[in-house]
């Protein structure tokens, strides 16, 4: 991870911060959301996963307690005045304080950075330097380059944190490698690995008496490893064994291990593992490593793919995830219950409501892998919790914290087809629980280490789209997660087979839309809850919104209450495709619920927040529209056909090279080929042809014999007129065609007129006898807006369709004639543009590459676009989102009328 920032955007949104902060004057009432947005709308940072507001600190001076208004341990300490303290002198009593608190402080918890503020001021203090920046908040975009220690310090923590969880994940992958060459396979490894990480994990945190385990394992050093595989049998069920009912006779090493329970030792292994010196040895390296601050949000992940060598190499795969959760479940429940919290925070009666409400909220991930969602829900809810507690000012140390925890285990509740992975869930909360435990003890009293493992988390080993959801989880407040990524053509038959039952009739839809309909019953019968599931963005493009979301919305009374649109869920590991995804919540209960769209300029970076009326489908605002298939269009425009389709297993189908040497072989057959183009051919400038035998006299056909012998190749599968293509489609005149497939990378899907005598081939399009004004809207801004909204996918490539995209697509009404010349001469201009490249050996390919698009073209389709924009009645739209808005209400305006 590199500590590289775009500093033009930072300080956009910097200037964007100060025009909203400003005029703003209420310390008490509005300091805390001052630097929470400074924090979120600046840098991406959320405050509550690093700083506290209102700390507790001893002052050095008096020896009195006060509050730190914000604070960040070892790193930064902020103190806000009203906009009425702005004179020098109360700014220097504001840094008397802050330095008064910093000497209250550890040597390890002293800040190097203070900073004042006023609203309308800034001060910021450097302890190390000792150098003092001053200046008014309407130049913060000048000086924000000074916060830099903020995301240079969060990115080296993050960094720590992945190295220390990728150590610990290569440490258990060696062993594991170690164990399987000993001949220890399947289920048995991984439910071993599982419990040799509980252990590794128990004896640095206090659950196991410290180094109890590694000496365990010192012990059989003796004997080479020989009884290491029998030893940890013995010690496993010796850890599901209660005190009471264990042999008398213990080995003085395993009497002292505590009484586990919890399921995770219950299951005997089925053979004991017969171990070597090599197994002792690496199982020692993984003793002597720090395993209490491994981080079980995302260590599941890693754990797994420590079973694939191949896996393996891509660790970094696993690290973005827990940043996309929060994506999911801030705007679905975390930034509310927040919100509530600070409207709440000085009221202790409602202060304890709240306390209550928390622990009997429920949180269920119905495809929950490796438990990463519920983790991370658990975590987020314990802190939101300890924030509450300080709030009511539990200074009094209590004798266990268990006592003030309200939030609990077994108040999450998951479904996991992988018996591994639903191990390692379970596991991983057991961990998260542990340390949130030890994070209580540090402020509010002794932790004692839970064993017996208290209730876990109610994880059900199964699957979810056979399991009755409403039965066997009854009463949740909130389902969450990432369902399998599945497209509709690489399932299995079993997968369609559940799909069929779930949805009561076969659909042609992506796996993960089982999800979304069982959510969707589920919130039937309980109408309060909300559900929020990360999918690939397939599901709100094409034909799948037409057929999952109009039964959402129609039948199961559906509304979109935030969307992220499409982002790349990525990572920095090699070889690791990146996945496109949406992130959407619902519900059917939401009056009174504000409504937003996440919207990404950069579908690598960071969102920005639109507050909107609806969100319709296609993750876009505007009224609940289902563009479904048209056989014409919707518009007064040429008909857009498919090409012509061989359907001859190449056998028609023809190589510049081999048509050469099929004519050389076969003179006569010279005058019967014609060119061919699909979307390969048209975009990377590649000559293909076919033989094209329509209205070819039989006795010239019998007359060359390897055209013949193709044909009676093609007989075999299609008897049908063999010597022809499968369904002829062709133009009468020069055509316009448009490829189906183009990259994701292209802003703009490349098309062209051709020449008549070429056969534009399916599944790719062309329209007959069409003009320059036509082609000006389709290559348009406006028209590849929608496209990218509307159409399906291929992976992440774009799918143009002539029955949804542009059978449905609004053109512009009452264009005037100076309207229509400005579009057709701005749409030879970039025919002229491209033609000047393409004489010089270009192809569109390269013309379209958007890092090395000649400028002149640029400027061609920039003039272009403006000309469209005004045929809409629009001299500019500020955004991607506006344009598609914009046509939804003209296609709904179209459609009624």
């Amino acid at each position: 991870m590199s500590n590289t920032y775009n500093w033009h955007d930072i300080q956009n949104r910097a200037a964007k911060f100060a025009t909203k902060w400003i005029t703003e004057t209420d310390e008490k009432g509005e300091a805390k959301t001052f630097w929470d947005d400074f924090l979120r709308e600046i840098f991406s940072i959320e405050r509550r996963k690093f700083m506290n507001f209102e700390k507790t600190q001893r002052r050095a001076s008096t020896n009195r307690t006060g509050f730190i208004d914000l604070c960040w341990k070892g790193k930064f300490l902020v103190e806000h005045k009203s906009a009425s303290k702005n004179s020098e002198k109360d700014f220097d009593l504001a840094f008397e304080q802050a330095v008064d608190y910093v000497n209250g402080m550890v040597i390890e918890d002293r800040p190097r950075y203070v900073a004042l503020c006023n609203f309308q001021r800034f001060r910021l203090y450097d302890f190390q330097t000792k150098e003092q920046t001053n200046f008014d908040t309407d130049e913060l975009p000048l000086h924000i380059k000074k916060f830099q220690f903020i995301p240079d310090t969060v990115n080296s923590q993050i960094e720590r944190e992945i190295k220390a969880n990728i150590e610990a994940a290569e440490l258990m992958g060696r062993l594991h490698d170690v164990i399987e060459k000993e001949g220890y396979k399947g289920r048995d490894v991984e439910m071993l690995l599982v419990r040799l990480l509980f252990c590794l994990f128990a004896e640095d945190t206090q659950i196991f008496t410290e180094k109890s385990f590694t000496n365990f394992v010192n012990k059989n050093l003796a004997d080479d490893g020989k009884s290491l595989g029998k030893n940890l049998t013995q010690l496993f069920d010796i850890l599901n064994t209660p005190f009471g009912e264990r042999p008398s006779d213990l080995p003085k090493d395993i009497k002292l291990f505590p009484y586990v329970n919890g399921g995770l030792f219950e299951r005997p292994l089925s053979k004991t593992p017969n171990f070597t010196i090599f197994t002792l040895e690496a199982l020692f390296k993984c003793c002597q490593s720090d395993w209490s601050e491994i981080s079980p949000a995302i260590f599941g992940s890693l754990f797994q793919s420590v079973m694939n060598a191949k896996e393996r190499r891509n660790l970094g795969a696993h690290y973005t995830s827990e940043a996309y959760i929060s994506r999911l479940i801030d705007p679905l429940f975390m930034d509310a219950l927040w919100a509530e919290f600070k409207d709440i925070e000085t009221n202790p009666k409602k202060l304890k409501e709240f306390h209550t409400k928390l622990g009997k909220l429920k949180f269920f991930d119905p495809a929950c892998g490796c438990g990463n969602f519920l983790v991370v829900t658990y975590k987020e809810m314990r802190l939101l919790e300890m924030a509450v507690l300080r709030a009511l000012k539990q200074g009094q140390l209590v004798t266990n914290i268990a006592e003030l925890v309200n939030v609990k285990l077994n108040n999450f509740y998951g479904i996991e087809i992988e018996e591994s992975s639903f191990l390692i869930a379970q596991t991983a909360m057991w961990l998260a629980d542990h340390q949130c435990n030890q994070l209580f003890s540090k402020e509010f009293g002794e932790y004692i280490p839970s064993v017996p493992l208290p209730k876990g988390a109610n994880i059900r080993h199964g699957n979810s789209l056979k399991i009755d959801w409403q039965s066997a989880f009854p009463n949740i407040d909130f389902i969450i997660g990432n369902p399998p990524f599945v497209g509709e053509r690489y399932q299995s038959e079993e997968q369609r087979n559940e799909l069929e039952t779930v949805f009561g009739e076969i659909v042609k839809l992506d796996y993960v839309t089982g999800w979304y309909l069982k959510a969707a019953q589920y919130m039937k019968k309980y109408p309060l809850v909300k559900t929020g599931f990360v999918s690939t963005n397939s599901i709100s493009q094409g034909e799948q919104v037409g057929i999952l979301w109009k039964e959402l919305f129609k039948n199961y009374k559906i509304e979109i209450l935030f969307a992220h649109q499409t982002f790349k869920w990525n990572n920095e590991a090699k070889g690791v495709a990146a996945v496109h995804c949406i992130i959407v919540g619902f519900a059917t209960n939401t009056k009174g619920v504000n409504k937003y769209i996440y919207e990404y300029g950069d579908i690598k970076g960071e969102p920005t927040k639109v507050s909107v009326k609806n969100i319709n489908p296609y993750l876009v605002e505007g009224a609940d529209i289902f563009i479904e298939k048209k056989s014409k269009p919707i518009c007064n425009v040429p008909l857009m056909q498919c090409g012509s389709r061989a359907n001859d297993r190449g056998l028609l189908l023809f190589s510049e090279t081999e048509k050469t040497e099929f004519i050389r072989k076969e003179p006569k057959s010279e005058k019967y080929f014609k060119q061919v183009i699909g979307a390969q051919e048209f975009i990377n400038n590649i000559k293909r042809y076919a033989l094209w035998l329509v209205d070819i006299k039989e006795s010239e056909l019998n007359s060359m014999r390897l055209v013949l012998d193709r044909i009676s190749e093609i007989k075999k599968f299609r008897d049908k007129t063999p010597h022809l293509f499968g369904s002829i489609r062709k133009p009468q005149s020069k055509f316009l065609f448009i490829p189906q497939m183009s990259s994701e990378n292209r802003d703009i899907i490349p098309m062209g007129f051709l020449d008549a005598n070429i056969i534009p081939l399916d599944p790719h399009f062309f329209i007959d006898k069409v003009d320059l004004y036509h082609f000006g809207i389709l290559t348009s801004k406006m028209h590849n807006t929608w496209i990218r909204c509307v159409c399906g996918r291929l992976k992440s490539d774009l799918r143009y369709s002539n029955s949804i995209v542009y059978n449905n697509y609004p053109f512009p009404e009452n264009v005037s004639e100076a309207q229509k010349r400005k579009v057709e001469t701005t749409a030879q201009a970039i025919l002229d543009s491209r033609e000047i490249y393409t004489s010089q050996g270009k192809s569109l390919a390269d013309l379209y590459d958007p890092l090395s698009m000649p400028k002149d073209l640029k400027e061609a389709h920039d003039a272009l676009d403006k000309a469209v924009d005004d045929c809409y009645g629009k001299t500019k739209f500020t955004s991607d989102a506006k344009r598609v808005t914009y046509l939804f209400e003209l296609y709904d305006k179209l459609i009624k009328k």
